[in-house]
């Protein structure tokens, strides 16, 4: 049985859940919890822990075997034992403030002991040795992945795709001893990818002194997270993958944007994908006092905090949307600062489809504080900005497109095998077909104007001065050449009333299969009232 078989069996249990009437999107935190607590037990029956981190009382042991109402009590007395560490006594019997974090506040939405008795029986009939043999964290963050790929909420809105974490990492290249952080840190991908890839390199760290495998276990990594059941599966996945942290575990509950934020200490390394959209008040606005541009705009205030917070010569790869290359004003001041205080060598454009949000559009900055000579530099440290578009007349990636490290490897190619950009480079990348695909119009003017090689023009991998950014694009960093087959020029637009009218055949085209779908599946009730509701809106057709 592979890691994928047993993901999807661990999936069919969230039809259990539904049968007890648990929300689409809490499905994994219920699973979670239940499936801890066996992962626990299977690693500690296989000697990967020395040491048993649950209490007696709260073991996977005091699960099984039992059944009906006797069974549905004991769990739930387990979880709020493991999240207060005293029993119903008032005794305390664990003090570990990592397993406190884990299970704070827990609680199961489960009301029918039959449905957690074949989850406890599904759990016990799975093949654990096959699983142990690719490592129970992977096995955790297969799920995790499952539940990004098949929701648009939950975990979703947190999950980067593993196979760019992945490609990231190996351009920057982590190295034992160094602290890496993520502001934004999710179900802990970035963090956990950055510890296999120091792992892979160390032999499991037993390359490494007792000293320097204390400092990966509990210092290396740090992360912040501002939604405390999101931080709860990322501490469970980085317990899984023998990464401890600090008293507060890898990853911190906290808002990056405000103090939480700020008293981080600096890191050799920040890798990390910050969340779209803008502040809006509570507890994740933006009250950081020491970033010097002040916005709402969060991943602009994301953005001045990772370059303000690298060591010198500390290197980043940070996920950002297409509004932070162009947008002007404030956006304008953060990437000339950016530019300043770091050497901003490479940006990759990455395709659509590849994040839970369709359509959006993001990009993959890489810098590296100070300048090639010298780490300490704070003014003009970038002097060329290296641009790979893995976006144009790409496909559109999902479901059915899956987007895959093989789609990367010709960017980390070029990019080279210095982590911090400075290996020798040459333009021109013709992967994807790039040859084929026509130029912009400006672009291909801007390119006879500086007599650029033809194949050169076609290619995916090109050189932009810094003088040539402030010049020609008033430091915008929206940088593309190459025109997308699909897009459309202005001058050939169909009347406003006839584009209308197709966007309105194509809604009512839309409404009809809905209500088609929804007496399929016996809403016919819902089916009507929608129906009347449109009626009601547009008014009744004669």
């Amino acid at each position: 049985m592979t890691n994928n078989d047993i993901v999807q069996k661990l999936w069919n249990l969230c039809d259990v859940l539904r049968d007890d009437g648990i929300n689409y999107s809490d499905y994994v935190t219920e699973l979670v919890l239940l499936l801890f607590i066996k992962m626990v037990h299977e690693n500690t029956e296989a000697g990967t822990l020395q040491k048993h981190p649950l209490p007696e009382g709260c073991r996977w042991t005091d699960l099984n075997g039992k059944s009906g109402i006797n069974l549905l009590d004991d769990y739930k007395r387990i979880l709020l034992t493991l999240s207060t560490g005293k029993d119903g006594d008032g005794n305390i019997v664990h003090e570990d403030p990592l397993i406190s974090a884990v299970y704070a506040d827990a609680q199961t939405r489960l009301r029918e002991p039959r449905h957690l008795e074949q989850m406890v029986k599904t759990l016990d009939q799975i093949d654990w040795f096959s699983a142990q043999k690719d490592g129970l964290g992977d096995l955790y963050e297969g799920l995790l992945q499952k539940n990004a790929n098949e929701t648009k909420s939950g975990a979703g809105q947190y999950f980067t795709p593993r196979a760019l974490i992945n490609s990231m990492v190996r351009c920057i290249q982590p190295q034992p001893g160094e602290v890496i952080q993520d502001p934004a840190a999710g179900t802990a991908g970035f963090l956990i990818a950055a510890d296999q890839y120091i792992k892979e390199q160390t032999d499991d760290l037993f390359d490494l002194t007792a000293k320097q495998q204390a400092f990966q276990k509990n210092r290396a990594f740090v992360g912040i997270e501002l939604v405390p059941g999101t931080r709860r599966l990322a501490l469970m996945n980085c317990l899984l993958h023998g990464m401890e942290g600090d008293d507060e575990g890898v990853v911190h509950l906290g808002n990056a944007l405000g103090q939480a934020g700020a008293s981080l200490p600096k890191a050799d390394i920040i890798l990390a994908n910050p969340p779209f959209g803008t502040a809006k008040g509570g507890e994740a606005s933006i009250t950081r006092d020491d970033l010097t541009y002040k916005t709402s705009n969060k991943q602009l205030a994301f953005l001045q905090h990772i370059y303000r917070n690298l060591k010198p010569g500390g290197r980043a790869a940070v996920v950002l949307p297409d509004n932070v290359l162009f947008e002007a004003g404030v956006g304008t001041e953060v990437r000339r600062d950016l530019m300043h205080k770091c050497n901003l060598h490479t940006i990759l454009r990455l395709p659509t489809g590849i994040f839970y949000a369709q359509g959006v559009k993001t990009n993959v900055l890489f810098f590296t504080k100070g300048s090639v000579k010298d780490k300490l530099q704070e003014e003009n440290c970038t002097q060329h900005v290296w641009v790979y578009d893995l976006r144009t007349n790409m496909p559109s990636f999902g479901k059915r497109t899956p987007f895959g490290e093989q789609h990367l490897k010709p960017f980390e190619k070029v990019y080279g095998k210095k982590a911090g950009g400075t290996s020798k480079r040459k333009e021109g990348e013709w992967s994807f077909g790039a040859e084929e695909i026509d130029l912009a119009p400006e672009a291909q003017k801007a390119d006879e104007n500086q007599d650029v090689d033809e194949r050169l023009a076609h290619s995916r991998w090109r050189c932009f001065s810094r003088d040539w950014i402030a010049e020609h694009k008033g430091d915008s960093l929206d940088i593309s050449w190459l025109k997308d087959a699909d897009s459309v020029s202005a001058a050939n637009l169909p009347e406003p009333s006839v584009l209308a009218g197709a966007a309105m055949g194509e809604l009512v085209q839309a409404v009809g299969e809905l209500d088609g779908l929804m007496r399929e599946l016996g809403a016919e009730t819902e089916a009507d009232a929608q129906k009347t509701l449109l009626a009601e809106m547009f008014g009744e057709v004669k």
